[in-house]
């Protein structure tokens, strides 16, 4: 593992950074927690316990109870029972009745997660306290969940991690020398081929879930805070006034508009998949609520939003004219959708197991869908053949679920990169589905891989925050973990 390097600090100064950070960009809510005086805040101080703890099972959809919280109107209305809330009086309050309760009661209920903190609930208490009153110049039928997106202020990244980031997606910058990596709350820009630590973009989005260069060489990340928002972003990553932080220069690519230049879209859940047209012109994205959007990059407008899949959609791509494009989704299916007529054109079930990423065929003729069955499955996707959605092959190597694939047919002959859960990186000719190569050393589950655009590199990222770079004849370049400032800790080996 190659060690970054770092302007040396002292312990002082990382305990002030971190305390500074921790004043400039806690929440409301903790604030509160730590029994600072004033009065509680509905919105900034009881509203983000509610998303956090009451929203999934109460909301629009569901009402458990028949009981919606996502606005304070409805929330005061009650469900099944009258308002939750005796204003002034917290124990005559139903609602501090259930968060406090000991049996079957209590709320959250006790299989679906632990139980409030003792300072959550104290929060909630003085507010009913104080006459459960709602913040000036708020509406009360305002959705909460759109309005504390709104007022989030996202926190700095660590300035040196103590765990390892979990890697969920990465890319080779287009001249194939750096490798961006999503973090917490960061993008982070590695040499390829020594593996040092080069720049820190900081992000709104708590993690990445997935990226791609655009041709003018500007960088588009899907990603979000899961349950709470979902986005899709422009960067600029070589912009901006870098900064020293933690002994690596940074940007602001959450407020600096010369870093981040287009937020194309705000959701409400993380938005999990992501392709770039072959022309470069649009922008596809899908994620949890089952909604693929197309957007014009020139423009930065939605042109199409295709709800065609019963669950989250985890993989997207463009067919070769743009006409087109193929998804992967959690419902155990991969589908073609016509752009130009709004048909839905095949679905492909073969996997009978939920398919995680989909790619196509340089010539449009043949959709390539990996999955939790271990396989990577191409298929007809030529609407003019009488075989469209048949299955042509089955490429099996990985022992376990697929996660992602990536192509790259910049090069002398295409190429398929794939990884998995059995912890390897695998290349292989898409068209005709025949194994190249299969790379190995990573020691944890790899979600995510990328290959340079002239085919000569790849590039896979683990759970455990470890990057392997290799050539894709199989020679190793390079192997670092994309984590700033974490040092594994030593596993102690008993004498016997």
């Amino acid at each position: 593992m190659v060690r970054q390097r770092f302007s040396c600090y002292c312990i002082l100064c990382v305990a002030l950074g971190l305390a500074l950070a921790w004043l400039l960009f806690v929440s409301p809510s903790s604030v509160h927690a730590q029994g600072v005086k004033g009065p509680i805040s509905f919105i900034n101080d009881v509203a983000p316990i509610l998303q956090k703890n009451c929203f999934a099972c109460h909301d629009a959809k569901k009402k458990k109870g028949k009981l919606e919280m996502t606005t304070y109107e409805t929330f005061r209305k009650g469900g099944s029972k009258d308002d939750p809330i005796s204003p002034g009086k917290s124990k005559e309050s139903l609602l501090m009745d259930l968060l406090i309760s000991k049996g079957k009661d209590r709320m959250p209920p006790l299989d679906a997660g632990d139980a409030l903190k003792k300072e959550q609930i104290a929060i909630i208490a003085k507010w009913i306290d104080e006459g459960a009153k709602l913040d000036k110049g708020l509406d009360a039928k305002a959705d909460l969940v759109r309005e504390l997106r709104v007022r989030y202020v996202p926190p700095l990244p660590f300035v040196s991690y103590k765990f390892p980031a979990l890697i969920n997606a990465l890319a080779f910058t287009p001249d194939g020398k750096r490798v961006v990596v999503g973090g917490n709350h960061e993008l982070t820009i590695w040499e390829a081929q020594t593996g040092k630590l080069v720049r820190r973009v900081f992000t709104r989005a708590e993690r990445a879930h997935a990226m791609a260069f655009l041709p003018d060489g500007k960088l588009v990340v899907a990603g979000g805070r899961p349950g709470q928002e979902g986005d899709v972003r422009i960067y600029n990553i070589d912009a901006g006034t870098p900064k020293m932080y933690g002994g690596v220069p940074a940007v602001d690519g959450v407020n600096d508009p010369v870093v981040m230049l287009k937020d194309l879209i705000q959701v409400e859940d993380s938005i999990l998949a992501l392709a770039i047209s072959k022309d470069g012109k649009k922008i596809a994205s899908g994620g949890t609520d089952r909604i693929v959007r197309v957007f014009d990059v020139a423009t930065g407008k939605m042109e199409h939003a295709v709800e065609n899949h019963a669950d989250w959609i985890l993989g997207v791509a463009f067919t070769p004219d743009g006409k087109g494009i193929v998804t992967a989704s959690r419902d155990k299916t991969a589908k073609l959708w016509n752009l130009e007529t709004k048909e839905s054109m095949l679905t492909f079930p073969g996997h009978q197991n939920i398919v995680n990423n989909v790619a196509i065929t340089p010539d449009g003729k043949f959709g390539l869908s990996a999955g939790e069955d271990g396989s990577i499955r191409s298929w007809q996707a030529d609407d003019k053949a009488k075989s469209i959605g048949k299955q042509a092959k089955a490429m099996t190597g990985h022992s376990k679920a697929v996660f992602r694939l990536a192509t790259s047919f910049g090069g002398k002959v295409p190429i398929l990169a794939s990884c998995g859960q059995d912890m390897t990186v695998r290349l292989w000719n898409p068209v005709s589905g025949a194994a190249i190569k299969s790379m190995t050393g990573l020691t944890d589950w790899v979600y995510a891989v990328a290959l340079s655009n002239d085919g000569q590199f790849v590039a896979g990222g683990a759970a455990n925050g470890e990057v392997r770079v290799w050539k894709t004849d199989g020679t190793a370049v390079s192997n670092f973990n994309a984590t700033p400032g974490f040092v594994a800790p030593k596993v102690e080996v008993k004498k016997k």
